[in-house]
């Protein structure tokens, strides 16, 4: 029994540290690969601002289902000036899902987001008064958030990326809908502005 004991103990420790090197490789990717496209630029080599401990709604029964299906999904939630939390929004296989407003004048402030079946997500928020905030990155099933809450500001740009590619679309003030940045797998797509103190209103995102 016991030398069946020790290659099982073995596989399992090899097996754990696959995972962990997975969202290490996501990580990595997302902090060293360029910003293809978008008029938000670069993140700024400076030391991040550190990201706020914001406290978003855990995913729902609908969300958790979505994220359950054989086709690789995406989950968003943002928090919205003058409503707070707006509610899981799902879509799968390719279908754009959209968090935030349009026509309504009201600034995202904090997105939550979790993917299926596409590796691991990562995440990075521009907000005013703090600049770029660190990439927080999470597991299939897993949701990470961004942004601030309960402090007035902004959500200005953001940065998404997957271990499959990700498609993404800004609404922006005083711009309207941006092009959409559609990105391979690992890369960083960017929507927003820096520097021109216009607020992030919507998005669009498709995996």
């Amino acid at each position: 029994m016991t030398c069946l004991r020790r290659p099982l103990l073995t596989m399992a420790k090899s097996s754990k540290l696959f995972r962990k090197a997975g969202v290490a490789g996501l990580v990595a990717a997302a902090l060293s690969l360029p910003v293809l496209g978008g008029a938000a630029g670069a993140a700024p080599s400076d030391p991040a601002a550190p990201a706020a401990a914001v406290q978003a709604p855990a995913l729902s029964k609908a969300a958790k289902s979505q994220l359950a299906r054989p086709r690789g999904a995406v989950c968003v939630n943002a928090h919205i000036q003058n409503i707070g939390w707006q509610g899981w929004r799902c879509s799968r296989g390719g279908r754009p899902v959209l968090a935030g407003t349009v026509g309504q004048s009201l600034r995202l402030e904090a997105l939550s987001i979790s993917t299926s079946r596409t590796g691991g997500v990562c995440a990075q928020a521009h907000v005013q008064d703090l600049g770029w905030q660190r990439t927080r990155c999470g597991r299939d099933n897993e949701q990470i958030t961004v942004g601030t809450v309960g402090r007035s500001l902004r959500l200005e740009a953001l940065r998404l990326s997957t271990r499959t590619g990700v498609c993404a679309q800004g609404h922006v003030q005083n711009i309207g809908w941006q092009p959409w940045q559609c990105v391979p797998r690992s890369a960083t797509a960017t929507i927003g502005t820096v520097g021109q103190s216009l607020r992030l209103e919507a998005l669009r995102v498709r995996v």
